[in-house]
């Protein structure tokens, strides 16, 4: 599945939902069901900067394409770890480099989220593209 087909079904999940506590609600069912995330990458290098809670990334590289993980202690956090995991895992690093994430805006995320909150969404993006940028370096 294509990184906008994936993002048409999220907008369609939020759409299903006029109010933001139920939006709220996915968000926090959606982070929940991540994969637990290994107690030994809970490291400063997976700390992302500039989020108010605290959210760690990983990725690998496995047959041209990445995987992340992702974690946060906040709840609300989590969800939108799991969103950015559902949407660019399983792409080559030029797909998620070139990526257009239209489904912040869609479902109105970001209007919804605190400042800190939408600067943290961006420092998470910023730095699941590095890794990226990262594995596109290696394999050139």
């Amino acid at each position: 599945m294509s990184i906008n087909q994936i993002q048409d079904e999220i907008i369609d999940e939020f759409s299903q939902f006029d109010d933001w506590m139920d939006r709220y609600a996915l968000l926090i069912d959606l982070g929940n069901s991540l994969p637990p995330f290994p107690e030994q990458d809970r490291t400063e290098q997976n700390l992302i900067d500039g989020c108010q809670s605290k959210v760690w990334f990983t990725a690998a590289m496995n047959d041209g394409l990445i995987t992340y993980r992702g974690d946060s202690d906040a709840l609300l956090v989590k969800g939108i770890v799991a969103l950015l995991v559902r949407v660019l895992s399983g792409h080559t690093p030029a797909e998620i480099l070139a990526a257009d994430l239209y489904f912040i805006d869609r479902i109105n995320l970001r209007e919804h989220l605190s400042p800190t909150r939408s600067n943290g969404l961006v420092a998470m993006l910023r730095q699941m593209r590095l890794y990226a940028m990262a594995f596109q370096a290696k394999q050139s």
